[in-house]
């Protein structure tokens, strides 16, 4: 109804993870899917996914206090160790990490010295052990783009700022009623079948869209994160375990920044736009503050940002503790036409859900082929794991006018769809009209034209972060640009299915 990945999909932590705090709560079948996914989601967008290490600081001292099933076995079994999460418990969780997947790019768990490794500068000086494994990094708003753009190439039609006002069964068949959130016109859509996919909104969807009544309950949980001045100068993250149980990570972020998170808290309406509270902010940064040397002070804090998470409500004690498996359920009755809805889910395993998914789907066309997107690249991703710096050279090769930084963004975002964009540009002039931060005309056209951007938010926050870099006034100037000047560029949507 509003912009690709313009809720939950653009607000997560940006990490194509296992979950190794999942283990606690014993998801074996979730995280063992979600590491064997990992490789198969790098290989098939190198561009704007990337293995990243992650240093686990260890002190013998530190307590927590969680609701954990591990907690509670180890508090009942040796009281002890009430409160804490010993070395050979944290190194036990590690093993079964690296090797429940089946790891052939990834490298395997380490131990860190931080007395002498150059991680251990940013943390204070009572850490001085740590223990360093792998998970990865993800564009999450690009990847929500380039799936779409990859559905389109194969026959789907994507309809943006597209609202469903009703869903009706009538005989065999759905009548979908759609309002163009610009024009505000209707349109009637005829299916065979529907798949709720509404993320946060799914069960108003099945109550209230398609005035259903069902017993299926979803649970929303809010995770903010703060996004700081640049607090280290490695390339790699941190994992930081709090007195309460939680976890935060400490991640790099778009070269000139820290992106820290996430919180878990419940969220009481998916109509109530997730903001991080003050109250967020501060236990993030206090929490942080907790490892590193130098506090986090609130001025250090840039950007902030909170996305809900629409998990299956399992009936949980806490938000922390709620299930992030996802739960597929078709409903139909007496042959009428069939409602898929899908509850909870993570990132990571999004490729397996839609797999779930078809298996759902295939009873009612049998015609549908087999799974398939294992191996296949998005666009754009057509080339080595490990061939970004390749790339890289070779676009500055090829366009001499680029600058370390502009190749390297172009690169991580589009891949080799890179080339595509400059074109048979020869200078800075050739990209038309600049605005800020080496964005371009000629960059803007192509997110309108082949990847649904229709406003200056779309481009600066979803399609790129370039949002941290640009002032409001610089935002205001772009949105006046594709009003006025790039409305020629939107491509029509047919609204025939």
């Amino acid at each position: 109804m509003n912009d690709l990945a313009s809720a939950t999909s653009s607000a997560s932590t940006k990490l194509f993870h296992g979950g190794l705090r999942y283990l606690e709560f014993f998801e074996v079948r979730l995280v063992r899917e979600a590491l064997k996914e990992r490789e198969t989601l790098l290989r098939a967008m190198p561009h704007i996914s990337w293995p990243m290490r992650f240093v686990l600081p260890y002190h013998k001292d530190m307590r927590f206090e969680g609701d954990t099933p591990t907690s509670k076995i180890l508090s009942f079994a040796m009281p002890w160790m009430r409160g804490r999460r010993p070395a050979w418990l944290i190194r036990f969780g590690l093993f079964l990490y690296d090797n429940l997947g089946g790891r052939k790019i990834l490298p395997g768990t380490t131990t860190v010295d931080l007395t002498a490794d150059p991680v251990g500068k940013p943390l204070q000086d009572r850490f001085a052990k740590a223990f360093e494994y792998s998970d990865c990094w993800v564009e999450d708003s690009r990847l929500v783009v380039l799936n779409a753009r990859d559905a389109q190439a194969r026959g789907a039609q994507i309809m943006t700022h597209n609202k469903v006002l009703l869903a009706e069964r009538v005989d065999d068949v759905w009548h979908i009623t759609t309002e163009d959130q610009s024009t505000k016109k209707t349109k009637l859509t005829i299916a065979r079948m529907l798949v709720n996919a509404g993320g946060p909104w799914a069960e108003d969807i099945i109550r209230n869209t398609a005035r259903i009544n069902s017993s299926e309950v979803v649970r929303l949980v809010r995770g903010s994160h703060i996004v700081t001045r640049k607090l280290f100068d490695h390339e790699k993250c941190y994992f930081f375990q709090g007195e309460d149980g939680r976890i935060i990570f400490a991640i790099p972020y778009e070269n000139d920044f820290t992106l820290i998170g996430t919180t878990d808290l419940d969220h009481e309406d998916a109509s109530i736009k997730p903001e991080c509270s003050e109250a967020e902010a501060d236990y993030l940064r206090t929490f942080a503050s907790s490892y590193f040397k130098q506090p986090i002070g609130k001025d250090d804090v840039v950007w902030t940002y909170s996305g809900v998470r629409p998990l299956y409500n399992d009936g949980a004690s806490s938000a922390t503790a709620a299930t992030r498996d996802y739960v597929l359920k078709v409903n139909q009755v007496d042959g009428a036409a069939p409602l898929l809805n899908i509850f909870g889910g993570k990132i990571t395993t999004y490729r397996k859900l839609a797999e779930a998914a078809l298996g759902k789907i295939i009873p009612f066309f049998p015609k549908a082929g087999p799974n398939w997107t294992a191996g296949v690249s998005l666009p754009g991703g057509d080339f080595p794991v490990d061939g970004v710096g390749v790339l890289i050279h070779n676009l500055r090769h090829n366009y001499p006018f680029l600058d370390e930084f502009w190749a390297r963004r172009l690169v991580k975002a589009y891949g080799t769809d890179a080339w595509l964009i400059l074109g048979d540009a020869k200078s800075t002039g050739d990209m038309g009209e600049g605005f800020a931060a080496t964005l371009t005309e000629r960059e803007i056209v192509w997110l309108m034209e082949k990847e649904y951007a229709r406003t200056a938010q779309d481009v600066v926050w979803r399609r790129s972060r370039l949002g941290l870099r640009m002032s409001k006034a610089e935002v205001a100037k772009l949105e006046i640009w594709m009003k006025v000047v790039g409305k020629v560029y939107i491509p029509p949507i047919s609204y025939i299915i």
